[in-house]
């Protein structure tokens, strides 16, 4: 098969298309002809040679892909060669074909295309996971997610919106934050021209918010704990700006804060599968329901896999970037 291999740490050009092995299927495994992948950010950090696999994954970049059943390992009574599905991977997906565990692959949800969901699994998986069955966001609460016109914030927004939330978002410039607008945030907030934790303080009455969602790490990390309501909920889910930080704990035990961090990649099987399970039962229903959309910038072959980098790495998007065999 062919799939996208990484030559040598680096940039964007040291991805390249080769022939490889086929993969090999394990007796609860699914194997997945694939029709689309989508980027996240941690397939530029595995590229610069900062974010390896786990070990006994695929040592090709991809944590997300949709395309349909090839063949079904020995224990896998569920799937059966012919079905669409997409899956959450901890690898591979930058490939014509990859084996995944059967407990992490999802149907394809009513009304969306076979390309397009393959930008589902990752954000679904992390939004539910950190936002909802972690820190318990429930109806007439307040979110806050950074990077709002980003994967996970396109998602988030959305989720939290049909949860019953009220949605603040980050973004930096006009065009994303009427996006966010558009996907329902009801507070849209430009960080290069605003202070957040500001802005959030007079939109709550000084209170501050009940969950936060943030990617930023260090650099937001007091401004977090600053903007959040007492018995407040921070999840950390990225370290873009920066992975150590200094924290006065005084305001946390004073507001009763919690505050989290976790990645989707390393979970066992059985934990992602848990995962997967939840987000079907309540995630999918409303992607059916036309009340959470999939939100595609921007498709690319897979040659063109160094553009796609660049792209995300421009932080131009909005939304998914898809990669196609």
């Amino acid at each position: 098969m062919k799939a996208v291999v990484i030559t040598g740490p680096g940039g964007p050009e040291v991805l390249q298309v080769k022939e490889v092995e086929d993969p090999e299927l394990r007796d609860d495994e699914v194997l997945i002809k694939v029709a689309a992948t989508a980027l996240n950010r941690a397939d530029t950090f595995q590229r610069k040679g900062v974010y390896p696999p786990p070990k006994g994954a695929s040592e090709y970049l991809g944590l997300e892909c949709s395309g349909t059943v090839e063949a079904v390992g020995e224990r896998v009574s569920r799937w059966k060669v012919g079905d669409q599905v997409c899956a959450l991977l901890s690898g591979g997906g930058y490939a014509e074909k990859v084996a995944v565990p059967a407990g992490q692959v999802l149907p394809v949800p009513q009304g969306v295309s076979l390309k397009d969901a393959a930008g589902l699994p990752e954000v679904a998986c992390t939004v539910w996971s950190t936002v909802f069955m972690m820190s318990r966001l429930s109806a007439g609460e307040t979110f806050l997610v950074h990077g709002g016109s980003s994967g996970i914030g396109t998602f988030a927004i959305q989720i939290a919106k049909y949860q019953g939330a009220k949605v603040f978002a980050t973004a930096g410039s006009e065009e994303k934050l009427a996006f966010c607008k558009k996907l329902g945030a009801d507070v849209c907030i430009n960080y290069k021209t605003e202070d957040f934790v500001e802005r959030v303080k007079k939109e709550t009455g000084g209170k501050g918010v009940d969950v936060i969602l943030d990617h930023i790490g260090a650099r937001y990390l007091m401004k977090n704990i600053e903007s959040l309501n007492v018995d407040g909920r921070l999840f950390v889910i990225g370290t873009m700006g920066g992975a150590e930080a200094n924290i006065d704990l005084r305001v946390l035990l004073a507001k009763r804060l919690t505050v989290q961090s976790a990645g989707l990649r390393y979970r066992s099987p059985e934990n992602k599968a848990v995962i997967v399970n939840q987000v079907e039962k309540v995630v999918w229903p409303a992607i059916v329901g036309g009340k959470v959309k999939p939100v595609v910038h921007k498709s690319f072959q897979f040659s063109e896999a160094a553009e796609a980098h660049k792209l995300m790495e421009s932080s131009d998007h909005i939304g998914k970037i898809l990669l196609l065999p």
